[in-house]
């Protein structure tokens, strides 16, 4: 009995001595005691030893506290809010205008020269553009079924670039201008619409099929 006591008071003594160097360590803005390898000493059951200084408001600003009294502080001392990254502008997607225009309004039929109506058209559409802070016009020519696909489709071009070269005199610039045509592959009507050999009425049926698409993209 006498020498477990002995030995009790040993490891007290030792674990005094512990403390004690390692109290010798703080510093007064420190709350927790502090071993020789700067680790914060921790009795047997894992609690930290606290020192003279400690109260909860300097426990909040000890870099140990929240490790040591996490219940005893605030939530946000030890679990701030997450840091927000600042938000990307969002930007708006680019906004645009489909013009369709029928093209015996621009030109006589199975013509690319603009008719005087036909510029007064495209004067609306150059006006159109300039509540857009522009990137991009499009002119799609396309044509109705009668003539050969190559004729067609020649045609179709010329259209189109008439049409650049019109809202180029407009102040459009031409680098923002792109052209396109299809000749008759894009038709509007219906296959079983304005059937029959070619002749006036059947013409005029295939008139939707006659057309210059003009798209203008930008922002307003």
């Amino acid at each position: 009995m006498k020498s477990k006591l002995i030995t009790t008071l040993l490891a007290s003594m030792g674990l005094f001595a512990a403390v004690g160097a390692a109290q010798a360590q703080t510093t007064a803005d420190r709350v927790y005691v502090i071993d020789q390898r700067g680790d914060v000493v921790v009795s047997g059951t894992g609690l930290c030893w606290r020192t003279g200084f400690w109260t909860p408001a300097a426990a909040a600003k000890d870099p140990a506290g929240c490790k040591c009294d996490r219940d005893l502080l605030p939530k946000e001392v030890c679990e701030p809010a997450a840091t927000k990254s600042p938000l990307a502008p969002v930007v708006g997607k680019p906004a645009e205008e489909k013009i369709t225009l029928a093209a015996d309004a621009l030109f006589d039929f199975d013509k690319s020269t603009l008719r005087p109506e036909g510029r007064a058209k495209l004067d609306e559409v150059a006006s159109k553009a300039k509540a857009f802070k522009l990137e991009l016009v499009t002119a799609k020519g396309h044509t109705d079924r009668f003539g050969s696909d190559a004729y067609n489709q020649k045609l179709s071009e010329r259209r189109a670039a008439a049409v650049k070269s019109y809202l180029v005199s407009k102040g459009i610039p031409a680098d923002r201008i792109s052209t396109e045509g299809y000749g008759e592959k894009r038709p509007v009507t219906k296959p079983d619409q304005c059937v029959g050999p070619k002749s006036k009425k059947v013409i005029d049926c295939l008139q939707p099929d006659r057309r210059v698409e003009i798209q203008l993209i930008g922002n307003r």
